[in-house]
C-alpha cells in the first residue's frame, strides 16, 4: 500500500468527504434540535431523530489535546506524525493530523495553540482535512 489508509464512506459521513472535496469541513447537525456531533452517526444522541443535514465549519479550532506518534509505521505517513483532539470553535472535538510543527521541542505543538484547517488532495477521489497552526496557513511546505 503506497497511499494512506483510505476511509469507509458511507451513508453517514459522505455529506463529509463530498465536503472537504469541494474545501469545505462540514459537521453534521441534528435538524429536530439543532445539536453539532462529530464524528457523524445515524440518529441525534440528545434527542433520537434520524433527520440529519449538516453546517459548513469555520475550520478553526484549539488543540485540546494532542501526542507524537512514533510507531509502529502507518501506510502512506512520514514519521514521526502529531495529532491532535481540536476544539472547533463551534464546539464539537476532531481528531486532526497537524502537520508544519516539530515533533517535539519548544517550537512543537501546545495545549492552546490555534488550528486552521488545510486539504491533503490524496487523488480525483479523496482530499482528507490536515490542520497548521493559525499562524503557518498560506507558508505551504507540505
Amino acid at each position: 500500500m503506497s497511499g494512506p489508509v483510505r476511509p469507509v464512506i458511507a451513508r453517514d459521513n459522505a455529506y463529509f468527504f463530498a465536503g472537504t472535496a469541494i474545501g469545505e469541513l462540514r459537521i453534521q447537525k441534528c435538524n429536530a434540535c439543532g445539536e453539532l456531533r462529530h464524528p457523524p452517526g445515524p440518529s441525534c444522541p440528545d434527542c433520537g431523530a434520524f433527520d440529519r443535514g449538516w453546517v459548513v465549519a469555520a475550520g478553526t479550532g484549539t488543540v485540546f489535546s494532542y501526542l507524537v506518534h512514533h510507531a509502529p509505521q502507518v501506510p502512506g505517513k512520514q514519521l514521526p506524525l502529531v495529532i491532535a483532539l481540536v476544539d472547533l470553535d463551534e464546539g464539537v472535538r476532531m481528531v486532526a493530523e497537524v502537520i508544519g510543527v516539530p515533533p517535539e521541542g519548544p517550537d512543537g505543538l501546545a495545549i492552546g495553540d490555534r488550528l486552521t484547517v488545510d486539504w491533503n488532495v490524496i487523488d480525483d477521489d479523496l482530499t482528507l482535512p490536515i490542520w497548521r497552526r493559525t499562524e503557518a496557513v498560506g507558508k505551504r511546505n507540505v
